[in-house]
């Protein structure tokens, strides 16, 4: 089984962390997105896995270094593919084109699932879906009576399905997936100015492929920052028993965690509270601090403040009465009166 990660865009939305962070690689709960989705798929196919792509930018060679131990700590082989132009998903796949071979997962790095599911791995194509209460915000599938996948709708202005396409594709034979992409971009056929996996999907369900949904328990989004901050809490819950998510040199001074918390190895608190459902990277210091349902990342310091539904980058600096914040690595906001 090889996997393939489209993770080269821009993340726009989750600015200014992704100024300096591609948002996969952004920790959850103390690992990178990307991470804990090649751990979460791994996990639920049980199949032994070759070859992972990661289709990047110009993300540095310490990050693709990363990437290459993220594929061999599941036992595979890391794939390092560049997309150097934003065509597209379909563009984004075919990118990795050399790993399209036998059976192979598509997974965009934006969205994190929990699943339970086994499904038959002889069909032809399988879908990840979750039921959604607003379809029309969702591309989704129509189903037959026998459960087989026979349409796929963007955005519904009608009701046909709330079985929302989450991004995650299992497909049997690589080679055919190739073959339709390679037909998409050879005859320049897009939708919205770009080449979509949706068109390629369609030609393949014409041509008599089977294709069933696989349908997650929890389907968790990472687009910007209050969603992140959401993603963190119910990934903290699902993990605290499974996780050692307090590094054992905590230093507590006359300070408090609120359980469930990530918090990783050097964190400094002093005079504080922590939790719940708060992420704190290595090297962080707080003095005097009320902190909840908040992402803090590496060697950042606060000071006299109390924190709700915020998240700061790395190395920044906080002292001051603020209640939310959204602050990006290397900034300083300081209150003197």
């Amino acid at each position: 089984m090889n996997i393939i990660i489209p993770m080269a865009g821009r993340g726009s939305r989750l600015r200014p962390h992704t100024l300096s962070t591609p948002k996969p690689l952004i920790p959850i709960a103390g690992k990178p997105i990307v991470k804990r989705l090649v751990e979460d798929i791994a996990e639920t196919l049980g199949a032994e896995l070759n070859q992972i792509a990661f289709i990047i930018g110009d993300f540095g060679n310490d990050i693709e270094e990363m990437l290459l131990n993220v594929a061999k700590d599941v036992g595979a082989e890391g794939v390092i593919c560049h997309q150097k132009e934003a065509l597209g998903t379909a563009h984004a796949i075919y990118c990795a084109k050399e790993v399209l071979d036998g059976p192979v997962v598509v997974a965009f790095a934006d969205t994190l699932f929990r699943a339970k599911f086994q499904f038959d791995l002889t069909s032809d194509v399988a879908i990840w879906v979750k039921k959604v209460k607003s379809p029309d915000a969702y591309g989704v599938i129509k189903l037959d009576n026998k459960g087989i996948i026979t349409d796929f709708v963007e955005k519904p202005k009608s009701f046909v399905s709330d079985l929302a396409i989450i991004g995650i594709y299992y497909f049997k034979d690589g080679v055919k997936l190739k073959r339709e992409l390679q037909y998409l971009i050879e005859n320049n056929i897009k939708q919205g100015g770009e080449f979509q996996i949706t068109d390629a999907l369609e030609n393949m369900r014409k041509q008599g492929l089977k294709m069933i949904p696989a349908e997650v328990d929890s389907w968790m989004d990472c687009g910007n920052k209050d969603i992140l901050i959401k993603t963190n809490s119910q990934i903290i819950e699902f993990v605290k028993d499974k996780e050692d998510i307090i590094s054992s040199d905590v230093i507590l001074q006359n300070s408090k965690i609120i359980h469930p918390c990530y918090i990783g190895s050097g964190v400094k608190l002093i005079n504080s509270t922590v939790g719940p459902h708060v992420s704190i990277s290595s090297g962080v210091i707080l003095n005097n601090c009320k902190i909840r349902d908040s992402i803090i990342r590496e060697n950042s310091e606060l000071k006299d403040i109390k924190l709700n539904n915020s998240m700061i980058g790395q190395n920044a600096f906080v002292d001051g009465e603020f209640n939310s914040l959204n602050l990006g690595d290397f900034c300083r906001m300081e209150i003197k009166v």
